[in-house]
């Protein structure tokens, strides 16, 4: 699926297949070098990181576990209900272990700061955070963001992993979704 087959739907391409590759290989090599002699637990977060998780895992040397959560702080509607609930939880026992969580996009980051808060509790050695995608402008928590693919402008975007009603997100780009669309 490329750009062409999106018609009108699409503004704008923010980040290019080739660019995203390019900037997870250097993010792969940065996490090799951090966790050298470890075996850390990837947790993906469902379902936009699914994309992120494979690509970045591929590039990478270490040797790692995979699991995936699921999250959610939204109740039947757009705007967050405040309340976090796990939708599916890890199947991995991460106590005494190095975490690192896997991100498609950092918006607010309020989600993902109750998630780092979690998987302490449960008594992870370490955890950190990777994103493919971070809206600066839209953060509302103090996160430390160790590897970040992209700074991108908050506006609202689809593509590799990220969607609209459960399309777009198998476009191997990032792109600005047009308006029309969405209202």
């Amino acid at each position: 699926m490329d750009a062409k087959d999106m018609g009108t739907d699409l503004e704008e391409i923010l980040i290019s297949e080739d660019e995203m590759q390019a900037r997870l290989s250097e993010l792969a090599a940065q996490i090799d070098k951090d966790y050298q002699g470890k075996r850390p637990i990837v947790v993906g977060v469902l379902k936009g990181a699914v994309m992120v998780v494979a690509d970045l895992l591929r590039k990478m040397h270490t040797e790692t576990l995979m699991d995936w959560m699921a999250v959610s702080s939204y109740g039947s509607g757009t705007k967050s209900s405040g309340v976090v609930r796990i939708l599916k939880d890890l199947d991995s026992d991460i106590q005494g272990r190095d975490v690192l969580i896997i991100e498609d996009i950092i918006d607010s980051g309020l989600t993902l700061s109750w998630l780092v808060t979690n998987l302490k509790a449960r008594g992870a050695a370490s955890v950190q955070i990777a994103a493919a995608l971070r809206k600066k402008e839209a953060m509302k928590a103090d996160l430390d963001v160790r590897y970040v693919g992209f700074d991108i402008p908050n506006k609202f975007v689809v593509g590799y992993g990220l969607d609209f009603a459960e399309r777009y997100r198998n476009l191997p780009f990032v792109a600005t979704l047009a308006p029309h669309v969405y209202q």
